[in-house]
């Protein structure tokens, strides 16, 4: 139902755009006037074209307020899981931190790495982990 109603929705929106290019401008606009001899130029057709004017944009905005109340009451329960995150892998428990730098032997247990700028032997975990 909410895919004809948004089918619908589209074809009105459409159907609006043409009939308000249709309308022949009264204070000018962007254009300098024209002759009034034109195919639209009649008095009965500027009546036709501004009744369908109003009865597309009611339409129109019945429509979007429907369609706004469809989606509102709509319960996506499904979550796309192809684009969650896996979790960051966590900190060892036991305190000592992998080594950084140019060094290719492991850091002793309690020893700060080479390039570290924290003390020895600190054993606190990142952000309360």
């Amino acid at each position: 139902m909410f895919t004809f109603l948004l089918v619908i929705q589209f074809v009105v929106a459409a159907m609006l755009v043409t009939v308000i290019l249709m309308q022949k401008s009264e204070g000018g606009g962007l254009t300098t006037g024209g002759s009034p001899s034109g195919l639209m130029s009649a008095r009965g057709a500027a009546d036709f074209l501004t009744r369908a004017t109003s009865i597309l944009a009611t339409a129109f905005i019945v429509l979007c307020i429907a369609l706004a109340v469809m989606a509102a009451s709509r319960r996506s329960v499904s979550v796309d899981a192809s684009l969650q995150k896996t979790p960051a892998a966590s900190v060892p428990a036991t305190g000592t931190a992998p080594a950084t730098g140019n060094s290719a032997a492991p850091a002793p247990q309690g020893a700060a790495p080479a390039n570290s700028t924290t003390p020895a032997g600190n054993t606190s975990r990142p952000f309360g982990q």
